[in-house]
């Protein structure tokens, strides 16, 4: 059995193989915005699993990969309440890191898992605090500059260029980076599927 990662993001693909897990991307192509429109009292944990699960299913849709096991993720930075995505603009990037410095936000990352021989499914999020230092305005515009932060939730990292301003997280850092090792783990078991015979 293969897993499939509905995924476009380098950092998760990353996480997998370091992991010992070689998988298919395959990107879903999902509009987020009309999925966030359709669940308007959706609480976040809410949003980030049903996200998840909407990569997973528009992927099950459309491969040909029949007999592997779709793993879908979303992320999201909660601050102050607020949660905030993916900045897209340089612009927004740098308002993101204004709100953010020298505080502590909370990274929830939805996850959705479906085996398609049997149709299995399981899906959980997670919360993670990340603790923000204070860059200066110089040291932003550089991060922001570097393109970076633009297309990933909160506008940050921590395993690349953006980890030089986070002081610290509280709980797992592959789940900050973009994919819950532990918890897709528990997912796959869920689903019946040992993560170790996918090495």
């Amino acid at each position: 059995m293969r897993l499939i990662l509905a995924s476009a993001s380098p950092a998760r693909l990353n996480v997998l193989k370091q992991a010992g897990i070689e998988p298919i991307v395959q990107v879903s192509g999902v509009d987020e915005d009309a999925v966030q429109a359709a669940l308007p009292d959706a609480s976040h944990q809410e949003l980030v699993t049903a996200l998840a699960r909407a990569k997973a299913h528009a992927v099950a849709e459309v491969t040909e990969h029949k007999d592997a096991v779709i793993v879908a993720c979303d992320s999201m930075l909660s601050i102050n309440g607020e949660i905030l995505g993916k900045p897209g603009t340089p612009e927004r990037a740098k308002q993101r890191w204004a709100t953010m410095a020298g505080k502590s936000g909370e990274l929830l990352t939805g996850h959705a898992v479906i085996v398609l021989e049997n149709g299995k499914q399981a899906s959980d999020w997670e919360s993670t605090t990340v603790r923000f230092s204070m860059p200066t305005e110089a040291e932003v515009d550089a991060y922001v500059a570097s393109g970076e932060p633009l297309q990933v939730a909160g506008g940050f990292t921590i395993d690349g260029k953006g980890g030089w301003f986070v002081d610290g997280i509280d709980g797992n850092a592959s789940s900050v980076i973009g994919i819950s090792l532990p918890l897709t783990r528990r997912l796959l078991a869920e689903v019946g599927i040992s993560v170790t015979t996918l090495w």
